[in-house]
């Protein structure tokens, strides 16, 4: 009797390929510490001129094709260069630049390298998590200055698994003026990424294009400002009344009491608190053994194989859209060797990230954002709804917000004529803005 051969999604795993077995024809590689990275580069036709002219829409094209810009696209969970193959070519033409689109650790054809586990080591000689966030950030800032050596010589000027569809999606545009800076644009959760990228280097970005951003946004962000101000406006009166008063004996015993009370409570807090991480800690490494175990492996394939087809169409507003061609598009990595492990190794890399977890959350952060930022979403969104991207536009001072009618999770995908013209109009804008205080 004939075996039955393995399949998730209906991707055959009996015979797994090296990444570079599955390219295309416009697919290139390069070694990035130690990872050969997957990335596509699209050039902007030439004779486009007479043709742009023909029509409105297309008139943006030709006005925004003097910024000269390139752009990176940078995809995540789940995803590949292949979420944003229907607006590369329309990027490159309202850019008049290049577009480059590369695969991240655990996604694409990127390769899946092993991760070596080493508790012991210290800071300084743990290698860098090719899963991490540190890493993709890395990766990103690489492109950057490959585009922009290239694009400074020629102008000289200046983020979905499939069970769980999560997109991680990316654009940055890099301009020369006196420093370098970029426009980053993510989709879904790979907002966060692009927001962490802003506050790490903060001067080098021009703007900030959030698709479908799956950043919780703060629930009361007026109240917290309120409470805080009605605190400081409590300190200043008390500080003026007492200056006004005697000293009373019995208030500064009370005072000191009350010092000694909260030394104690914080000394408490401070204990349970390290139990807390103890056992956070403990938790965080039993949970990572368990999900580098081949029960997880196991787990994942029949997760993935029996909601991963189902997730995809979940994210398109009008699920006939989901062609076959897209289908292979979003499943044709699961035909690589060890899609599965790099899958688990970067859900541990979140689990593990402690330089994030050491800042200050960013649902506090997100209004000392100065730079112009995007919002785009669609009115369907069933996985990152609609009005969480409205209260994020409330908490993001001067941010614009744009949503599509009769969309979904993926504009550029379901929607990408109304995508593309949105981002032309908003960097034609911000541009615009930019030649005229320089011109003042």
């Amino acid at each position: 009797m004939k075996k039955k051969r393995r399949s998730v999604a209906g991707i055959d795993q009996e015979e797994l390929l090296d990444p570079r077995h599955l390219a295309d024809t416009d697919s290139c590689f390069c070694e990035f510490k130690g990872v050969d990275i997957h990335y596509k580069v699209c050039e902007p036709e030439q004779e486009i001129s007479t043709e742009v002219q023909e029509n409105g829409s297309s008139q943006i094209a030709n006005d925004s094709r003097k910024i000269g810009l390139p752009m990176i696209l940078l995809h995540g969970f789940g995803a590949s260069t292949f979420s944003w193959h229907r607006v590369m070519k329309p990027f490159a033409q309202i850019t008049g630049s290049k577009v480059l689109a590369f695969d991240r650790p655990a996604f694409g054809l990127t390769s899946r390298v092993s991760h070596p586990v080493q508790p012991q080591a210290t800071n300084d000689t743990v290698p860098l998590n090719p899963y991490s966030m540190a890493f993709s950030v890395l990766a990103t800032l690489y492109f950057i200055d490959f585009c922009s050596s290239k694009r400074a010589v020629l102008v000289g000027r200046k983020m979905k698994c499939l069970g769980v569809k999560f997109w991680i999606s990316t654009l940055y545009i890099s301009l020369y003026i006196d420093k370098v800076y970029y426009i980053g644009v993510r989709h879904s959760a790979g907002c966060l990424t692009a927001v962490e990228a802003y506050f790490e280097a903060p001067d080098r970005v021009a703007a900030l294009i959030l698709v479908a951003p799956a950043i919780l946004a703060p629930l009361s962000v007026e109240k917290a400002d309120k409470e805080n101000q009605l605190e400081k406006e409590n300190q200043i009166r008390e500080s003026n009344s007492g200056s006004n008063q005697r000293p009373n004996p019995f208030l500064k015993l009370g005072q000191i009491l009350s010092k000694v009370f909260a030394y104690i409570s914080t000394t408490i807090m401070k204990l349970l608190r390290g139990m807390v991480d103890i056992a956070n800690s403990l938790y965080t490494k039993a949970l990572a053994a368990i999900l580098r175990s081949a029960i997880a492996v196991t787990l994942v394939r029949m997760i993935i194989d029996k909601f991963g087809i189902s997730a995809i169409k979940n994210a398109w507003y009008d699920a006939t859209q989901v062609s076959d061609h897209v289908l292979h598009g979003y499943t044709k990595p699961l035909r690589t060797k060890n899609w599965d492990r790099a899958l688990l190794e970067f859900t541990v890399a979140m689990l593990t990230d402690t330089k994030t977890k050491l800042k200050p959350p960013l649902q506090k952060r997100l209004q000392e954002i100065k730079c112009p930022v995007l919002l785009i979403t669609g009115d369907n969104d069933r996985l990152v709804p609609a009005w969480n991207s409205v209260r994020l536009s409330r908490v993001i001072s001067g941010s614009q917000l744009e949503i599509i009618k009769n969309c979904g999770h993926l504009p550029q995908e379901e929607k990408p004529d109304e995508l593309i013209s949105i981002v032309a109009k908003f960097l034609q804008r911000i541009f615009s803005e930019e030649e005229l205080c320089l011109q003042t």
